[in-house]
């Protein structure tokens, strides 16, 4: 055959694998690539300003995406009820809840605590300037005291219902976050206001100074470390692994301390039944499966 016959056809045949390609591509979306790593969003409940938990966040959830094969993106809200929203949304793969959401949010739709912090539970506390004449809990009957959000669980719920069960009326006021409350208090905005103590160890120096803890309420269970029921178990057990084994090591510690955390233990659904005993009805439970 001529040489230039067998350049033509050669041509001719490169053209309709070209096309071959290209109508497969245009009717068929094009396939991930094996080793393409998963990505997750991970939402964290604001109790503090935004660049705070950016910066005492990332790090550790950079670190844990690495050890995990994954890369997991960090998320927030402007406030705590857009948090919730979010969450009865289903907008974050995981996410870092407080006791009672999580109680709410596993019924509908579906996220599944995997860890927590390691420790004895988390309280929540009252705390009011350190020049303020207040020594008992009764002196803030009648007075407007700062909260975070009605939601808001060791923080808001727990302090305002024992001062109900004491008999003492206050006027609530809810200021967006735990770091609002303390400079509300600080700034002698309010008399009094509701925290954790996580929060308040790990809150502006300046700020902390000038208060101090007037009460505390008794522990329970910790914030969750949970999953939406979207993601694949097998990548819930590689990031559980990643997060247990942090304290294991100088580096993952630091990145702990950044939290005010001394590690993460894996953790499941029934340790939060002492929340569930409670019978909280704040927020409407999204699922006729939710505790009474």
């Amino acid at each position: 055959m001529h040489p230039k016959l067998l350049g033509i056809l050669a041509c001719l045949a490169c053209l309709g694998c070209l096309l071959v390609v290209a109508n497969a591509t245009a009717d068929q979306p094009i396939a991930p690539a094996v080793d393409a790593v998963p990505v997750l969003t991970f939402g964290v409940v604001p109790q503090q300003a935004t660049s705070l938990l950016v910066q005492r966040w990332v790090p550790l959830l950079n670190a844990v995406g690495q050890a995990a094969g994954v890369r997991i993106e960090f998320r927030t809200a402007p406030d705590i009820p857009a948090f919730e929203a979010r969450l009865a949304e289903g907008q974050y793969d995981l996410a870092y809840m407080n006791p009672y959401h999580y109680t709410v949010y596993h019924a509908a739709p579906g996220y599944q605590a995997f860890a927590r912090e390691r420790g004895p539970g988390i309280r929540g506390i009252l705390v009011v300037r350190k020049d303020a004449p207040i020594t008992d809990i009764a002196a803030l009957a009648g007075q407007p005291v700062a909260f975070p959000a009605p939601a808001a669980f060791a923080a808001s719920i727990l302090p305002q219902a024992a001062l109900r069960q004491a008999g003492i009326t206050v006027q609530p006021h809810y200021v967006r976050s735990h770091e609002s409350v303390y400079l509300a208090v600080a700034k002698g905005l309010y008399p009094a206001g509701g925290g954790i103590e996580r929060t308040f160890e790990n809150t502006a120096p300046e700020t902390r100074e000038q208060l101090r803890v007037l009460w505390r309420t008794q522990p329970f269970t910790p914030h969750a470390f949970a999953a939406h029921p979207r993601v694949d178990p097998r990548l819930i057990n590689r990031i559980r692994a990643a997060m247990t084994a942090l304290a294991d090591a100088p580096p993952g510690q630091a990145l702990l301390a950044a939290i005010e955390f001394k590690g993460i233990d894996s953790a499941a659904d029934a340790d939060w039944d002492d929340v569930r005993a409670l019978g909280i009805d704040i927020l409407v439970f999204p699922s006729s499966d939710a505790p009474p």
